[in-house]
């Protein structure tokens, strides 16, 4: 029988995922938190969902980038030099983080994903956007085809900084790019695109190495999560560019900032057991 009460926290899990992927604000530690406090399924299954429902987030971009991506990918295939480069930049900037995922993947989650290294990531993460948006921005490429691959690979590097939770990947692919000199629309694109190969990979490796512990129902909850991180994902992306084009991201640095001090503070205090 379908729990009821399971299913509503999955949808909470969801709609955390979705609203929070793609703005500089880290999903993962909103999901560690979120998980923790709801005390959400099992340990290895809530681990698990955590990096699963990622999946229906990224199928958010590529439903609002169908067009731009298959134009990207079709065109690459017919000789198109701006195909071509936007294809390659992806693949050159996926490596870094893929190898680094695979070597320290497991390490990583046994000795970070708790609120101390979240609460810190998010603190340190918000110093650098308040940092990053006071130095001023010379702008080379002004759209996402024209990001080329030594660039690119840069950005790579910089994402695998998103492999300790709480540091967010989007956060670390859009300031990395504004400060190589990315314009604000092209750097979220780009950091949407290279979500594709790096977040599809991990939630279907995890529900590979995870599939012990899975069985009937369990796929529902996590379906409805990613359905629901879908819808909420898709929600962002579009508000999100419409907000970049005419705002910097000190908001959500002072966010971070603000929501990592209560993480610590609530932890040393012990007034939630994160």
């Amino acid at each position: 029988m379908v729990d009821l009460g399971l299913i509503g926290q999955s949808v909470i899990m969801g709609l955390v995922e979705g609203a929070t992927e793609f703005l500089p604000v880290s999903s993962t530690g909103h999901l560690i938190l979120a998980g923790q406090l709801l005390n959400f399924w099992t340990v290895d299954k809530r681990e698990m969902f955590e990096v699963a429902v990622q999946i229906g987030a990224i199928v958010a971009v590529i439903y609002q980038y169908w067009g731009k991506l298959w134009g990207a990918l079709t065109g690459a295939l017919r000789g198109d030099i701006n195909g071509q480069r936007l294809i390659l930049s992806l693949i050159v900037a996926t490596i870094p983080a893929m190898i680094l995922g695979l070597m320290f993947g497991g390490w990583i989650k046994a000795h970070f994903f708790n609120a101390v290294t979240v609460g810190t990531a998010f603190i340190v993460g918000g110093l650098i956007i308040l940092w990053a948006e006071k130095r001023q921005h010379v702008i080379k490429e002004q759209y996402v085809e024209q990001i080329g691959l030594k660039k690119a690979l840069s950005i790579g590097l910089i994402q695998c900084l998103a492999l300790i939770p709480g540091t967010s990947r989007s956060g670390a692919t859009i300031i990395g790019s504004l400060l190589l000199g990315v314009s604000r629309t092209a750097a979220a694109e780009f950091s949407f695109f290279l979500g594709i190969p790096v977040l599809m990979g991990a939630g279907l490796l995890d529900m590979y190495k995870h599939r012990h512990v899975m069985a009937g129902d369990d796929y529902l909850v996590l379906g409805v999560g990613m359905i629901v991180a879908f819808i909420s994902a898709l929600l962002v992306i579009r508000a999100l560019i419409r907000y970049v084009s005419t705002h910097d991201f000190t908001v959500f640095a002072w966010y971070r900032i603000a929501f990592g001090l209560l993480i610590l503070l609530t932890a040393w205090q012990g007034w939630v057991h994160w």
